[in-house]
């Protein structure tokens, strides 16, 4: 590699460093400026978007557009319905989807997109609210707004100061701030985000629970505490779970008996004939909740180091059982 190539790399570490030093800052003179007016203009935004008995309408266009379309999506996976509509559309029939009933949230750094400034009066008109979020507080879009989020950087990241880049991800930062402050507002929780995803690893490991995964019925290996131990090996081999599940003639469960516990036999020369099940398992095994989640049985693996786990129901009962490979068969893992 020659000189010159060397310092065409230097060039861009430099350059990515110095780009992510302004974007950076530029996210904390938001967080500083979060006081006051600032703040006070935040408060009513969500006070606004909670009030809201329609849909949130997002818009922008260009560079802003994309932003608009990224905290869309984030606020219907979050509890608000919300949809983006391109403000050059919505001049030609598409402002037909915006309701009294909607709240308006444009972006535009300068605050004087004509396409956003053309239709604003008329969503106004609507009786729908308007949040702008801009760079500019004297701007159309700020001064038409029923809130309105000062989103100013003090410049671009790029070297020419052109390309929207730090503007962008303020306005990207302000639009997560908005989304995550109305989910607390509306009582969110893990479960609701899970029904917005269900078919995606997030919704596997929040919908998924334990007797969802379990092995049941004939497909658990059980074995009564007055079986011999060779009955248990033959369980353990059947059902190929590593184990057995001990129980009594009610079906409560008093212990597991696992490949480790016949191999501490082996090593101690025991034999089996002249050993009880009851000596050689292991009591008071870990069980769980067939209603708790799929997730919290594998927490509940990984704390304990364990590959298996019981299911019992409330008087110690055996419900089932499930084993790591259950869990990733089921993808929660």
């Amino acid at each position: 590699m020659n000189k010159q190539t060397d310092l065409q790399r230097q060039r861009a570490i430099d350059l990515a460093r110095e780009t992510l030093a302004i974007e950076g800052e530029a996210i904390l003179t938001l967080q500083k400026n979060l006081t006051n007016q600032n703040a006070e203009q935040f408060a009513h935004a969500i006070e606004i978007l909670l009030a809201c008995t329609g849909r949130v309408v997002v818009s922008g266009i260009g560079k802003s557009g994309h932003i608009g379309r990224k905290i869309a999506a984030t606020f219907a996976s979050t509890g608000s319905p919300a949809f983006f509509v391109h403000p050059a559309e919505a001049s030609h029939g598409d402002l037909g989807m915006v309701t009294q009933h909607d709240v308006f949230v444009a972006f535009s750094n300068s605050g004087e997109t004509s396409e956003l400034t053309a239709i604003v009066p008329i969503i106004k008109r609507t009786g729908a609210k308007l949040i702008a979020l801009t760079g500019n507080p004297n701007s159309s879009l700020a001064v038409l707004a029923d809130s309105h989020l000062n989103v100013a950087v003090e410049k671009e990241a790029c070297p020419l100061n052109l390309a929207p880049t730090a503007s962008t991800t303020a306005a990207l930062a302000m639009g997560d701030a908005l989304a995550v402050a109305l989910l607390d507002a509306r009582g969110f929780k893990p479960e609701d985000f899970a029904r917005s995803h269900p078919g995606g690893s997030l919704g596997r490991k929040l919908l998924t629970h334990v007797r969802d995964v379990m092995r049941s019925g004939s497909e658990a290996p059980k074995i009564n505490i007055n079986a011999s131990i060779t009955d248990a090996l033959l369980e353990i081999t059947a059902k190929r779970m590593g184990m057995t599940v001990v129980t009594d003639d009610e079906n409560k469960v008093l212990g597991i008996f696992t490949d480790g516990d016949l191999r501490r036999l082996i090593e101690k020369n025991i034999q089996f004939q002249n050993t009880s099940l009851k000596a050689a398992m292991t009591a008071n095994p870990r069980t769980i909740s067939p209603d708790l989640l799929a997730a919290e049985a594998v927490e509940m693996m990984e704390r304990h180091r364990i590959n298996q786990l019981v299911v019992v129901d409330g008087q110690h009962r055996l419900l089932g059982a499930l084993n790591l490979h259950d869990l990733f068969a089921a993808q929660v893992i």
